[in-house]
């Protein structure tokens, strides 16, 4: 695969070229960004997946939707629907698409709606709904809307200042569109992540001094969840594990399970998987399956043991304090 990629080189530099002249159109207005009168956060990222936007879309929901009228915004990859569709706790996920899904669960307070249309789903969210809020997931490079706020993800095993272009490398947008963010996470950092190192990270992030860099890390539930019942992680030492995972990178998850001394063997998937009847009759057939929310949320119920371990950013230093003053302007 690696070979692969490095022979593709001179097609990644073709598309590095055709997304900084698609982007060039917007800002110098040959293309035009439309903007909304509801305040839109835009929380996305310059590569191809793995940098926690669903999470942190939780994240800002736990911070906010107990005080405000806030409506989320997605794609809904892989779904089987089309248009515009408010999804429903009780929604099935090959309809909804996964993380979608996965939020209306948590959150049932909150509107959660699916639209590749950016444009059309804001219009209808605020003419049936009118939210205080709409939190617009991975929507980066939808430059046809102009977002009140933007927030940069990038994961800190992989910086999009450090990474390359499709299909070489994992950006599927200009480097140069991190300009846009006014604020900039990097996240699933070590806990441990000290003043030096976060100071390496900047610099090599090189943001305009308007921007804010924070970091957060991935803390990891001390409990797994199942349909009916939950369980102290440490408990699943003993057991006989398969691990089952369908997101763009779960090298986090199997780092901590390892450190907990975990044994598991381990299924991975291609992110978004939806799984068979076949590879649900295989996973019934195992005493434990853990997998991730997500994951656990496309197995809609069909597995009777499997459980997920749930997950969370946790900001370093002030990085809370500093995310909300902003978010509370807006």
């Amino acid at each position: 695969m690696q070979l692969l990629r490095k022979i593709a080189f001179p097609f990644s530099l073709l598309y590095a070229m055709v997304v900084y002249v698609r982007n060039l159109c917007y800002d110098i207005g040959v293309c035009r960004s439309k903007s909304y009168r509801t305040p839109t956060v835009c929380i996305g990222n310059l590569s191809t997946g793995g940098t926690g936007k669903t999470p942190m879309i939780e994240w800002v929901l736990r911070q906010l939707h107990q005080n405000k009228k806030c409506a989320v915004l997605s794609r809904g990859y892989k779904r089987e629907s089309k248009g515009f569709l408010i999804v429903e706790p009780g929604s099935a996920p090959e309809e909804a698409g996964d993380e979608p899904l996965q939020i209306a669960m948590k959150f049932p307070k909150a509107i959660v709606a699916v639209d590749r249309n950016r444009q059309r789903g804001i219009a209808n969210l605020e003419m049936r709904y009118s939210p205080e809020l709409i939190l617009l997931d991975d929507a980066f490079q939808h430059r046809k809307v102009k977002a009140s706020l933007y927030v940069l993800l990038t994961a800190y095993s992989q910086l999009y200042s450090e990474d390359w272009y499709l299909p070489t490398g994992n950006l599927r947008d200009h480097k140069n569109q991190s300009k846009r963010a006014k604020i900039i996470i990097v996240t699933k950092c070590p806990v441990e992540l000290d003043k030096d190192e976060q100071h390496k990270i900047i610099s090599s992030l090189n943001p305009d001094p308007a921007q804010m860099v924070l970091f957060s890390s991935l803390a990891y539930n001390d409990q797994v969840i199942g349909k009916n019942d939950s369980r102290l992680l440490s408990s699943i030492a003993l057991e006989e594990v398969l691990l089952v995972t369908a997101i763009a990178n779960p090298e986090p998850l199997l780092n901590y399970l390892r450190q907990k001394g975990i044994q598991f063997k381990h299924r991975n998937f291609p992110d978004h998987h939806y799984f068979t009847e076949k590879e649900i009759v295989e996973f019934n057939n195992v005493p434990f399956v853990l997998t991730t929310e997500k994951d656990f949320t496309r197995m809609g119920g069909k597995v009777s043991g499997a459980y997920y371990l749930p997950v969370q950013h946790q900001f370093l230093n002030d990085g809370k304090e500093k995310f909300l003053s902003i978010l509370n302007t807006l």
